[in-house]
């Protein structure tokens, strides 16, 4: 087995234990975040209904002029301040953080904090 390979089976092998314990409902929704070399994406999911609440993500029309770099610590904060934003648009106070597997550190800690900063509770 290949080093990245290995590496994919061990991402979803701690997605997996995660999404067992976390679970978005009406009153505390998922934030769950999926990055990719270039971009970073966030959502906000009520897993009952099975429906997208919000979205935010580097590739957004009106986030492009404030990043300069899709894949990185600060685009990632701009991204979990928007969120945050329009989560509080849509009266939603408090979620459940799903890092999907990535481990807690650069850019999906930098999104969650941002999140917390704009008013989003975990």
């Amino acid at each position: 087995m290949s080093s990245q390979n290995s590496k994919v089976v061990r991402r979803s092998r701690r997605k997996r234990g995660i999404r067992k314990r976390v679970r978005g409902t009406g009153g505390q929704p998922r934030l769950t975040v999926f990055r990719s070399l270039k971009h970073v994406y966030a959502q906000i999911i009520d897993d009952d209904l099975g429906v997208t609440l919000c979205q935010a993500s580097t590739r957004d029309k009106d986030l492009r002029d404030r990043i300069q770099a899709g894949g990185n610590v600060a685009a990632a904060k701009i991204v979990g301040a928007v969120l945050a934003e329009r989560a509080k648009a849509k009266s939603i106070e408090e979620v459940r953080f799903d890092r999907n597997g990535y481990r807690f550190g650069g850019r999906i800690k930098g999104l969650a904090d941002a999140a917390r900063e704009a008013g989003l509770k975990f």
